[in-house]
């Protein structure tokens, strides 16, 4: 029987909010699952759910249309991206001193390979009549961190691109949404979160936890459901809370 399920492409999905996400579409989607050098956690996510796995250096341009391909010729179309695939800065440095090359990576990664992955998207989810598409950013697109500024304006600019695209397609019945994570449990923020956990007990967030994948897991599975369907560039915060400004 040919298996007639939605087909996701989830970048970024071998760890973290990336693989909660797949995890989650998978239940009602085929799912392809990209990863950058972490074989051995994408494929334990295959044997776990059933996604299947790409590698995909996001930021690569040729990596960007072999996915492409790879999902037309083994599905024949493609019904939700989800741009979940970011890098944060190799080592964290003052704004006074971090590096041109720093910078260039981070742009390069975090805002032009999903900027570029879904202009094609878009391009045969028009031809096909519709879609859904997710940029997933940070609460550092208006945070100012100030020892790690090109990951913050590198989310800031990927906030643009989402708008910028949701603006565009809404006519041709692709949806754009983006989803702000906030502070969340993932390998990305292992060597600081000690001190995460000590500023969210004492008041960081209105809702004293951190954040888990699967927070931002359900948020993408009611945009798959199409539960947010006339709501076209939806900005939507999993942050616990920490957008609100309080006095």
């Amino acid at each position: 029987m040919n298996d007639l399920r939605p087909v996701a492409i989830v970048t970024g999905a071998s760890r973290g909010i990336g693989r909660g996400i797949a995890s989650e579409l998978t239940r009602t989607h085929r799912v392809v699952a990209t990863y950058r050098g972490r074989r051995d956690a994408a494929e334990s996510l295959r044997e776990e759910c059933g996604a299947e796995i790409a590698q995909c250096d996001i930021s690569s341009p040729s990596d960007r249309a072999a996915l492409m391909t790879f999902a037309r010729e083994r599905f024949g179309r493609l019904d939700l991206l989800v741009n979940n695939a970011g890098i944060a800065p190799r080592e964290r440095r003052d704004i006074l001193e971090a590096t041109e090359e720093s910078f260039d990576e981070l742009l390069t990664t975090n805002l032009k390979g999903p900027h570029f992955l879904t202009q094609a998207a878009a391009r045969a989810m028009v031809e096909q009549g519709g879609g859904r598409i997710v940029f997933v950013t940070s609460i550092s697109s208006y945070t100012a961190s100030v020892n790690r500024a090109e990951y913050c304006v590198s989310k800031a600019a990927l906030s643009m691109s989402a708008a910028l695209f949701a603006a565009r397609l809404a006519p041709d019945g692709v949806l754009v949404f983006e989803i702000r994570p906030g502070i969340v449990r993932t390998d990305m923020i292992a060597k600081v979160q000690a001190a995460y956990e000590e500023r969210i007990a004492g008041g960081l967030l209105p809702q004293r936890r951190m954040g888990e994948p699967a927070d931002v897991a359900r948020v993408v599975r009611a945009i798959a459901d199409g539960l947010l369907d006339y709501s076209a560039g939806t900005v939507i915060d999993v942050d616990g809370g920490f957008h609100l400004r309080t006095l």
